[in-house]
């Protein structure tokens, strides 16, 4: 089988030949992750660290792909992943990012997706969430190219 057939998400792409040392880091980064847990299926919307936050849902590649991950994105929002191709029972998420907006009360919602098709499923949710919610919030949307570049933001 062609390894170019099927998803463009599962697609096999090699970036070693374009990869380039743009930034030697140097000690550790510092994590901004300030909650636990994570993951959608398992987080409560309701958690003391999501009332009245900011809220980035990202899809669960994000942080592999985007460099600066955690000081540019990450830093002073609580946080949500999943990932819209793998994860079964979705459902769920729409209403758990809908008690985000209604009893949360959270100020805004960053959604970040990589460019692969599957992933705009992500955004989908959070606007059928948004639709469905009693109190409007802002959502921004930020579509993240496989190398880490920022190839979409835009409010939505």
């Amino acid at each position: 089988m062609n390894e170019f057939q099927g998803c463009p998400g599962s697609r096999t792409q090699d970036f070693r030949a374009t990869a380039t040392e743009e930034e030697a880091t140097t000690g550790k980064v510092k994590s901004q992750l300030t909650q636990w847990p994570i993951q959608m299926h398992l987080i409560s919307p309701t958690a003391p660290y999501y009332q009245g936050a900011d809220v980035l849902l990202t899809a669960d590649c994000v942080g592999y792909a985007l460099g600066g991950f955690h000081p540019e994105y990450l830093k002073g929002k609580a946080i949500g992943i999943a990932c819209p191709k793998l994860d079964e029972g979705q459902e769920e998420y729409v209403e758990k990012i809908k008690s985000w907006l209604d009893d949360a009360r959270i100020n805004t919602l960053t959604v970040l997706i990589m460019q692969v098709p599957c992933c705009r499923g992500l955004l989908a949710l959070a606007q059928e969430a948004a639709q469905k919610a009693g109190r409007k919030v802002p959502i921004k949307a930020i579509v993240v190219g496989l190398q880490g570049e920022i190839l979409a933001e835009e409010w939505v």
